[in-house]
């Protein structure tokens, strides 16, 4: 999976990665479009593609602008908002069979990139604004999408802990935005938000499949009608900054069972040499069936109904998910920081390194089977100035030690403890 597969060029704002292969039967297409997260934008930049979606300047009909896929022997199309370091993204995806194992006459490669240029870049309009009918039933879509966050106690007490966590920074916000700024959110107020973005955003657009580049520039410059002007570029996140003492937050609503979860800081970023060792610490610690956090608070204390651990290495921030008894809250936070200390003390088994890093090499192997896994890899280290090809991880991890897991957790810092429990007061 060596960034080399990929070839990289450039129209007008938009940075071009094209993976030229036979191996796929179809075209895989990613758009990244990625803004500072900030708290003024945040919901207007997450309604966009909602509004995009609905229709174009040529099929201004929702359900006659899906028909179009129809037409490209079922191409799906679909969009995702979400938070990467300091930049919120909006990603576009297309896939598309490749034109050889159809009967056509078009390619359908261009077919499908004249669609997606046309849905970022050519809207259907009213008066100058985005259509308010579509604004209107995007908008309670969005609420919709936010409220079900505050209905799933497990996401909503996730999302909670890094706010706490995050508190000066604005990774503290949700990708999704704030039902609150919703009512303020007109067609217009969006439409001009809309202009903003075409102007701001860094703009990366993927294609794997049997292309060339030069050939997916000469689509890209008549499909995508964009501001002229410089890339742009991400910039580096500053990691997660340090406070001073530890951070406890208790909050109540109608829950049954108890969310802890806790929030830590590794201090290592993606692009960092020691980025393997985390991986494996990871690992080790809870994110897998074999790992401490399942086994030991989990199935031997039977403490949590369900424990793991996510590492965010864009931020440099680790979390901890679990769900207990309410009445269990002391025990269960000092069995798992009873595995912190355990793996920072050098308690780590052959078998548990040994399982670890199967997992991770897996993972990584089976990515070659998916062309949007490899897009998102390469996206991963094009956001971080990151050179890790898939055979460097591989051969990073491989070599990994106890000590390496060891000199890793001794920089981790506990720095969030948030629980959500019932209302009833104890």
């Amino acid at each position: 999976m060596s960034s080399s597969t990929f070839e990289r060029g450039q129209v007008n704002r938009i940075r071009l990665h094209v993976m030229p292969t036979k191996r796929f039967k179809t075209f895989a297409i990613t758009l990244y479009a990625g803004i500072p997260l900030e708290e003024k934008q945040v919901t207007s930049t997450a309604l966009l593609p909602f509004i995009l979606r609905r229709g174009t300047s040529r099929t201004p009909e929702t359900i006659a602008l899906r028909e179009r896929l129809d037409d490209l022997y079922g191409a799906g199309f679909g969009f995702d908002v979400f938070k990467r370091g300091d930049s919120q993204f909006i990603q576009f995806r297309m896939d598309v069979i490749h034109d050889q194992f159809v009967q056509t006459n078009e390619s359908l490669l261009a077919a499908s990139l004249r669609y997606m240029g046309e849905v970022v870049t050519e809207p259907a309009l009213e008066n100058g604004h985005f259509v308010t009918k579509y604004v209107d039933a995007e908008k309670e879509t969005l609420r919709k999408r936010l409220e079900s966050i505050i209905n799933d106690k497990i996401r909503y007490a996730a999302e909670r802990c890094v706010e706490v966590m995050c508190e000066d920074d604005p990774y503290r916000l949700h990708a999704l935005g704030n039902r609150a700024d919703l009512t303020s959110l007109t067609a217009d107020v969006l439409y001009e938000r809309y202009h903003q973005w075409l102007n701001e955003a860094v703009f990366d657009l993927y294609v794997a499949g049997d292309t060339t580049l030069e050939e997916v520039k000469t689509i890209v410059e008549q499909s995508f009608k964009l501001p002229t002007g410089e890339c742009g570029d991400y910039g580096l996140a500053p990691l997660i900054s340090n406070s001073r003492q530890l951070k406890t937050v208790v909050e109540k609503m109608d829950v049954k069972q108890g969310k802890l979860n806790l929030g830590l800081r590794t201090g290592i970023s993606y692009a960092d040499d020691d980025y393997a060792a985390l991986l494996v610490y990871n690992g080790v610690l809870g994110a897998y069936p074999h790992s401490k956090l399942f086994l030991n608070v989990r199935e031997k204390a039977s403490l949590a109904y369900y424990a793991s651990s996510r590492l965010d290495g864009h931020k440099g921030m680790m979390t901890i998910q679990s769900g207990i008894e309410i009445d269990k809250y002391e025990k269960a936070v000092a069995i798992i920081r009873e595995q912190l200390a355990d793996i920072e003390a050098g308690k780590i088994s052959e078998l548990e390194i040994t399982q670890t890093k199967a997992m991770l090499i897996n993972h990584v192997r089976e990515m070659q089977d998916s062309a949007y896994e490899m897009i998102g890899y390469d996206f991963n280290a094009v956001f971080s100035s990151s050179k890790r090809t898939g055979e460097q991880l591989i051969a990073q991890v491989n070599s990994v030690t106890a000590d390496d897991i060891v000199r890793v957790a001794k920089q981790i810092e506990l720095d969030t403890i948030y629980f959500l429990r019932d209302g009833k007061e104890a």
